[in-house]
C-alpha cells in the first residue's frame, strides 16, 4: 500500500462532489463492504458526523485508537485518517457533508470544525439522548426525501456538532469571531502547503494579516505558534504514512516537505523519542499485539 485509501463513500471511488453534498446512511448498510471492519482512510472532500447507537469497538483517528460502547460521536474533517473495527451488532448513523457546504454548518455550531474528536458517553447526561434523537432524526428526513431535506438535515447537524461542543468543554470557542476565522484559514492554508519550504511570513502575506494577529490567533484557538503547527502538520502526514503505507523513510521524508532524510530523522526524533522506523516496528508491534489478544 503506497498511498493512504481515499473514498467517496467508504468503499467507493472517488469522484467530484457538488458544492451542496449531503448524505446520510447507517454503517450497517455498507455491513456487506467492510464486515464490521473499515481499513483506515480518508475523505478529501468531504467531513463526517458519526453517532454510534449501538454497540462498539475501536475507533481509529490518525494514530489514536479510541476503544468504546455506544453511545458514542465524531466529527471528522476532510483529510483525517480514519476507520473502525466493531462488534457484529454495532451500528451508527453517519452524516457526510461537503466541504462546499460545511461553513454553512460552522455558523450554527458552537464546535470548531478544522479537527477531529470524538467523545464517548461517561454517565446518563441527557444530551446524549437528545443527539441521537438527532441523528435518528437525520437519517429519517434523508431516506424520505422529501424537497428541501437538505434544509432540515444541515440544522439536525448543527446542532449535534453543538451538543458535542458543550460536551467536551469546547463552547469556549465562541471567542470573538476574527481570532478563530484567521485560525481555521491559517490552518487550512498549512494543510495545503506544508510540503513547501514556506516561511511564516509567507503565512502571513496569504493571510493578508499582520505578524503580531496571526500569532495570536493562532495561540488563542491552537494554544501554539506558526511554526508549531507547521511542524505539528508535517509531523502528523509523516506518523499517517509510516503506519499506513510501505514508504520508505527517505521517500517520506520527502513527501513531508524535508529534503535532507538525516535531519527528518532527527526532527521525528526530538517529537516522539524515537527515529522514524523503529516508530513503525513498535506502532506495528502494538497493533498485532491487540490483534493476537483473546476476545
Amino acid at each position: 500500500m503506497n498511498d493512504i485509501p481515499n473514498y467517496f463513500i467508504y468503499g467507493e471511488t472517488p469522484r467530484p462532489l457538488d458544492i451542496g453534498f449531503l448524505h446520510v446512511e447507517l454503517i450497517s448498510q455498507r455491513q456487506h463492504i467492510h464486515h464490521g471492519r473499515a481499513e483506515p482512510h480518508m475523505h478529501e472532500q468531504m467531513a463526517q458526523v458519526t453517532f454510534w447507537t449501538r454497540g462498539g469497538g475501536t475507533y481509529l483517528i490518525e494514530d489514536k485508537s479510541l476503544d468504546f460502547s455506544a453511545p458514542a460521536v465524531s466529527f471528522v474533517p476532510s483529510h483525517v485518517v480514519h476507520g473502525f473495527d466493531v462488534g457484529p451488532n454495532s451500528d451508527a448513523v453517519v452524516i457526510s457533508i461537503a466541504d462546499g457546504v460545511l461553513p454553512l454548518v460552522g455558523v450554527h455550531s458552537l464546535l470548531a470544525l478544522d479537527q477531529p474528536i470524538m467523545l464517548r458517553s461517561e454517565g446518563r447526561d441527557p444530551t446524549w439522548e437528545g443527539m441521537r434523537a438527532l441523528m435518528l432524526m437525520a437519517h429519517e428526513e434523508y431516506i424520505t426525501g422529501q424537497p428541501g431535506m437538505e434544509k432540515i438535515v444541515l440544522p439536525l447537524a448543527s446542532t449535534v456538532l453543538s451538543f458535542m461542543a458543550r460536551l467536551s468543554s469546547q463552547a469556549a470557542i465562541m471567542r470573538s469571531a476574527g481570532p478563530v476565522a484567521l485560525a481555521s484559514e491559517l490552518k487550512q492554508l498549512i494543510d495545503l502547503h506544508f510540503r513547501e519550504d514556506r516561511s511564516v511570513g509567507d503565512y502571513v502575506g496569504m493571510l493578508r494579516s499582520t505578524p503580531h494577529l496571526v500569532a495570536k490567533a493562532a495561540s488563542l484557538v491552537h494554544g501554539k505558534g506558526v511554526k508549531e503547527l507547521i511542524s505539528d502538520r508535517r509531523l502528523l502526514e509523516a506518523k499517517r504514512l509510516l503506519l499506513f503505507t510501505v514508504r520508505t523513510v527517505e521517500d517520506i521524508a520527502y513527501e513531508t516537505g524535508f529534503k535532507d532524510p538525516a535531519y527528518f530523522s532527527r526532527f521525528f526524533r526530538q517529537r516522539t523519542g524515537e527515529p522514524p522506523g523503529v516508530w513503525r516496528e513498535g506502532q506495528h508491534a502494538g497493533a498485532f499485539a491487540e490483534a493476537g489478544r483473546p476476545s
